[in-house]
């Protein structure tokens, strides 16, 4: 982490911040359905304000062409004001006059929420002239949304070349907690990668069988990497035209030492609904009108062995249909497994995407892992070995 400027490092009495913080929330009828986001970078805000900074809210809200009223973050700003305990003005525009005045009459300790940035082009554009309007309203620039950090905008990646740049809280501890899964990790590491198809996550497979020792494919994903051993699947969810690829990958990890642990038995149904009967077949046994739709008892008893002999667990996907019961059975087993083995201090556990997190709640351990990511798309960039434009900005030169 030393590589990266934090707060610790910013002096902001007196200064103008500009926050970049992912306030991307889920909205009905008016009224935010999870606040989390918020939450999570509550602690920024207020250690920012506290500090003596003026703090300017940076962030996005949907996908608007243009400004429009049901895009607006002032609904957003007014629970940001309820989390954080504290008044948050709100700023009609995030350039030109109407920001600047707002910002002007901002005292230390103030905090201040700007319209929604993408009401401007320039914004997802990273276009320099809009990069330059923002910068001239702050004197730092503090990015706290790494769930964004995928993405090379304007608010998100420009303001890092004009002002300069610090990793707030929430972005700290999501790098922190990122390096000790993958980057500097405590050996042996496994990763679960579940999910429906092999071909979304293709980048990511490659990447983890350099970098972990065991290497669980669950969900329909195995589906496929049995068929491509010769098994009968049945008519369960399969990309047959990519068993040459699934291939490729087993004979990768055989020569870089990753143990690739796939299902050897399931739990077959013969048509997919909530509560529909369900059988518990060995894998070499699939009926060919059956679907498998979630692993069986002997695989959970397999992958909790691997969880025994490993200190780190990267987790990305649920191992079956978990959204449907009774087909989320081993998903819910293998969280409560991983969440006690990480309360015992046997292991780091660093999990993400929003499946994996739905599920993790569901099973009602999302606070007892390491660390669970509520950044989707960025979270599997990192996890595939990409380069986060919104983090290499943050790099001390």
């Amino acid at each position: 982490m030393s590589s990266f400027r934090t707060l610790d490092q910013a002096d902001v009495r007196g200064k103008r911040v500009l926050l970049r913080v992912d306030l991307n929330v889920p909205m009905e009828n008016g009224h935010i359905t999870d606040a989390t986001r918020i939450e999570r970078v509550a602690p920024t805000i207020t250690e920012l304000a506290d500090k003596g900074g003026k703090v300017i809210i940076l962030a996005h809200f949907g996908r608007p062409k243009g400004p429009d009223p049901k895009e607006s973050l002032k609904p957003v700003a007014a629970a940001v004001a309820h989390i954080v305990k504290r008044h948050v003005a709100f700023a009609e525009d995030c350039i030109g006059e109407k920001a600047a005045a707002a910002v002007a009459a901002m005292k230390p300790g103030d905090i201040l929420c700007l319209e929604n940035t993408r009401f401007h082009k320039g914004e997802e554009k990273n276009d320099p002239a809009f990069v330059a309007e923002l910068a001239k309203l702050g004197d730092l620039w503090v990015n706290d949304a790494f769930s964004a950090a995928h993405r090379a905008h304007a608010s998100t990646e420009g303001l890092g070349h004009k002002l300069p740049a610090y990793a707030g809280r929430t972005m700290q501890a999501e790098l922190e907690a990122l390096d000790k899964a993958l980057g500097a990790p405590r050996r042996p590491v496994v990763a679960i990668v579940g999910g429906a198809k092999v071909s979304t996550k293709l980048d990511l497979l490659e990447n983890l069988i350099a970098k972990v020792q065991g290497l669980v494919i669950g969900g329909a994903m195995a589906n496929t990497f049995l068929h491509a051993q010769g098994v009968n699947v049945g008519k369960s969810l399969v990309e047959k035209d990519l068993a040459d690829t699934a291939r490729r990958i087993l004979d990768k990890a055989d020569g870089a030492g990753c143990a690739i642990i796939l299902p050897v038995d399931a739990v077959v149904a013969f048509h997919f609904a909530a509560n529909a009967p369900s059988h518990l077949y060995g894998v070499d046994a699939i009926p060919a009108d059956g679907m498998m739709l979630d692993i069986g008892d002997q695989s959970v008893d397999r992958i909790k062995g691997a969880l025994d002999d490993a200190a780190t667990l990267v987790w990305n996907g649920p191992v079956g249909a978990f959204e449907v019961q009774p087909f989320d059975k081993a998903t819910m087993a293998l969280a409560r497994y991983a969440a006690a083995r990480t309360k015992a201090g046997k292991l780091i556990s660093v999990a993400g995407g929003g499946d994996t997190v739905a599920a993790l709640n569901a099973a009602g351990v999302a606070n007892q892992f390491t660390y669970v990511s509520t950044a989707g798309g960025a979270f599997l960039e990192w996890m595939e070995g990409k380069a986060l434009p919104g983090v290499e900005v943050l790099r001390q030169k």
